[in-house]
């Protein structure tokens, strides 16, 4: 069997072009370094109010991230109180630029027909059942940029802002247009600062954004570590990528993922740290997608060197937080095939 290390994929279509050798360069010099995280405990909220300590101890050692759709595009469209339960952290997407650098701002799509006292009331209905509701910022269409100081307090102050005006728990970084390590590092821990440790941070980039430590979301996920939840990279819409052995992967197969999940569990993040980021249907994205079989599989074979196809660990990774899947929309449209074989397998790992 062999032992895999490196490699690259993404969402949003911008990895295609990006070449194995550039990548094996990248890898070459990219140091490792250890990390960790700690947990927080979570108190009751009421609609619209966030405490300092909300969220975290809401988000279990292995847990199933779902992206909520605030928007129609042909998948069913929910409410978040219909949210299926196997959802442990629903990232709301998506937190749109405004006219001031840095700046977000969210506004329910009038399409819905979702009134805000009801997105308020269904985000203290999910907390306190236990889940983490934050909101993601970006998205393949996104155009936030914080590239100075100034950008970066804008985006901390209105971060948490929203979190203050509906409860989120917290933000998931989904910048697919490029990322400064240096201000959001900055605007993390301000934002941080401002929110108490009860803070949930994810983050969802594309493979070729954590092909190298020396790539700036990379940078990042490692400069925030000890407020960083989770990164539940985008493992599809990519072309083949390198494993952290240096051999070439396709996506769509469980090499892809548990080859590329290896670089970011040798390359500084802690297990808790790492979540398989998949399409829900095939309808969920425009290549990459695996059956909820695969991603059973690849789980297993992180977390206890079993169900592996050609490449295995070097070691196992108890600890690997779980999955996340775009979208708990497209998971509905699909009769909830992908949270009802996921969701259970992720919440009975070791």
């Amino acid at each position: 069997m062999a032992r895999v290390p490196l490699r690259l994929p993404g969402r949003g279509g911008r990895l295609a072009a990006a070449s194995a050798a550039a990548a094996a360069a990248l890898l070459l010099g990219a140091g490792l370094a250890g990390a960790g995280q700690s947990g927080q405990d979570p108190e009751p909220q009421q609609p619209g109010q966030r405490t300092a300590a909300a969220g975290p101890a809401a988000v279990p050692a292995h847990a199933v991230t779902g992206y909520w759709q605030n928007f129609d595009n042909g998948a069913t469209v929910q409410t978040l109180g219909e949210v299926q339960d196997q959802y442990d952290i629903i990232a709301v997407a998506f937190a749109d630029a405004t006219g001031t650098p840095g700046a977000v701002d969210f506004t329910l799509d009038p399409a819905l027909n979702y009134s805000e006292e009801d997105f308020k009331a269904d985000i203290a209905a999910k907390q306190a059942a236990g889940k983490s509701v934050i909101v993601s910022v970006g998205g393949e269409k996104g155009a936030v940029a914080v590239n100075s100081p100034e950008s970066a307090a804008n985006f901390a102050d209105s971060v948490h802002g929203l979190m203050e005006e509906y409860g989120f728990d917290g933000v998931d970084i989904d910048l697919e247009n490029g990322l400064d390590s240096t201000h959001m590092t900055e605007a993390l821990r301000s934002l941080s600062g401002k929110a108490g440790d009860g803070l949930v941070i994810t983050m969802a980039p594309q493979t070729i954004d954590m092909q190298s430590t020396e790539n700036e979301y990379f940078k990042t996920a490692l400069a925030i570590k000890d407020i960083l939840t989770v990164v539940n990279m985008q493992y599809y819409n990519s072309g083949s990528m390198l494993g952290c052995d240096g051999q070439v992967y396709s996506q769509g197969t469980v090499d892809f993922l548990t080859a590329l999940a290896c670089i970011q569990l040798e390359g500084g993040l802690d297990p808790s740290q790492v979540g398989l980021g998949v399409p829900a249907s095939p309808s969920g994205a425009g290549s990459g997608y695996v059956e909820p079989a695969v991603v059973n599989a690849a789980l297993d074979c992180l977390t206890q060197g079993t169900n592996c196809g050609s490449f295995t660990p070097e070691k196992t990774y108890p600890g690997l937080r779980g999955a996340m899947t775009w979208s708990t929309n497209w998971d509905a449209a699909a009769g909830n095939a992908w949270s009802d074989a996921v969701g259970p397998h992720v919440h009975a790992l070791p």
